[in-house]
């Protein structure tokens, strides 16, 4: 038997991922250096609902708005653009979420993510199986960029847009 990393609880040797929490048990993601650039396109649906890249609407990541890109889990490369003119993006398994997850690991309005004054932060909305950031439980977390971002089965990376010199 070991132990899962992000809830503690006692899994079978051969596992691929916890049956408490969804996490895989494959020794995760190694964060091994800083992310200095990305390039691309994405944009936002007309529904008013987060589309993935190659939607045709949208530009490069910018300074202020930030990306989620599934790492693992179903849609695995799918990238979240987080509009900087957004100031909340709801996250969960409702339809109505702009961020939608559809897997029962993850609740019906799982968190909310926010940008303010102080950059974005990801809030648990009382989820059941719980938000993990770097595969710690959190409630509250201001994010930084390369932060992992585990929901249920689904890990995200979280990217920033910076302001870049001339």
């Amino acid at each position: 038997m070991n132990e899962c990393v992000s809830c503690g609880q006692q899994v079978e040797r051969h596992s691929t991922s916890c049956a408490s929490c969804g996490a895989p048990l494959d020794g995760g993601l190694e964060h091994t250096g800083v992310i200095t650039a990305i390039t691309g396109t994405f944009g936002q649906g007309g529904s008013g609902h987060l589309s993935p890249v190659g939607s045709g609407r949208g530009g490069a990541l910018t300074s202020g708005s930030a990306m989620l890109i599934v790492l693992r889990g179903p849609g695995e490369g799918t990238e979240f653009p987080l509009d900087a003119a957004a100031d909340l993006v709801t996250v969960g398994r409702s339809p109505n979420a702009d961020v939608f997850l559809d897997d029962v690991t993850v609740s019906r309005h799982h968190a909310d993510i926010r940008r303010g004054a102080q950059g974005w932060s990801i809030r648990d909305a009382g989820s059941l199986n719980g938000t993990y950031i770097n595969r710690k439980r959190v409630a509250d977390h201001q994010l930084g960029g390369g932060d992992e971002i585990q929901i249920g089965k689904f890990r995200f990376v979280f990217l920033v847009g910076v302001e870049t010199g001339p």
